[in-house]
Formats: C-alpha cells, sequence, structure tokens
C-alpha cells in the first residue's frame, strides 16, 4: 500500500457526476476517501448507505467524505440518486487514484481484466498526512463503522 499511516496523502484528481476534477484530499481538511468496488453491487450500496446515515458524526467534525470507485461518473451519479447519498462520488475511471494509493484490486469475480479498487477507507489530518487507514480483506468485508467514527474525531 502506497499511503501508509503517518505519510502525506497522495494528491488524486478523480472527477464528479459532472466530470468536474475534484482534488482530494481537502487541504486543511479532515478528509475521508471511501474507495469501493463497483456500484450497484449489493456490500458497496451497504457501506455507502451506511456512510449516508453517519454523515452527521462527519459533519460535526467538519470532515469532508468522499466515495471513490471506478465506475464512470454517470453510473455514479445514478447510483448516488438512487441510494440518497449525500456526500460526493468521485470517478477514477483512469485508475489513477487507486495506483496512487495501492489498493488496485485486479481480476474482480474472477473477470480477467476487471480491476477495482480495493475496499478500503483512509482517514487523512488536516495537515495532509493519512491518520487512518482500513483495507478489506476481502470485497464482502465492510469497515468497522464506529472504528472509522473514531478515527475521524481524533483527526487533527
Amino acid at each position: 500500500m502506497s499511503a501508509e499511516v503517518g505519510a502525506k496523502a497522495p494528491q488524486v484528481r478523480p472527477v464528479d457526476a459532472e466530470r468536474n476534477v475534484v482534488s482530494v484530499p481537502a487541504a486543511g481538511e479532515i478528509t475521508v476517501l471511501v474507495f469501493f468496488p463497483a456500484a450497484f453491487t449489493s456490500v458497496c450500496q451497504a457501506e455507502l448507505c451506511s456512510f449516508r446515515d453517519a454523515i452527521a458524526a462527519f459533519n460535526d467534525v467538519s470532515a469532508k467524505v468522499y466515495g471513490i470507485s471506478v465506475d464512470p461518473p454517470f453510473t455514479l451519479a445514478e447510483f448516488a440518486k438512487r441510494n440518497g447519498l449525500n456526500f460526493p462520488l468521485l470517478s477514477d475511471f483512469k485508475h489513477e487514484a487507486i495506483r496512487a494509493y495501492g489498493i488496485e484490486f485486479p481480476n474482480l469475480a474472477d473477470i480477467e481484466g476487471y480491476t477495482v479498487a480495493r475496499r478500503s477507507v483512509f482517514v487523512i489530518g488536516k495537515d495532509g498526512n493519512v491518520a487512518w487507514s482500513w483495507l478489506a480483506e476481502s470485497p464482502a468485508n465492510e469497515p468497522d463503522y464506529a472504528a472509522v467514527k473514531s478515527a475521524v474525531a481524533a483527526a487533527k
């Protein structure tokens, strides 16, 4: 993994649903990057809806939450709409962010060449350093949401 705890977080520039470039992490802010393999899959939907339902805890400490996958922006826009997501989803269709963070997951569902993001969460402090990270052992695993909230509350 390229984004170890304590190291400077890679600066990446995925695009939002309107294809605008978004630079993350946000300078001087606590940033939560939620990398997920694929929109419209059951585990990804459960994970992102859990972040949606907990957004107040992140807003209370002025943390910015972003979901990132390699899905196209159009797919992510529809996924966000159908699930009432209240934070931006960003498209890493060029795979630059997942390479920078060292979280490429090749051959999802045994489909040769289908590389996606390994399910992972990075909390980045206001100083731009990785304060906490979690990587799934399997695409079917979800993060410990209480641990994510604790990490965000402790981030500076």
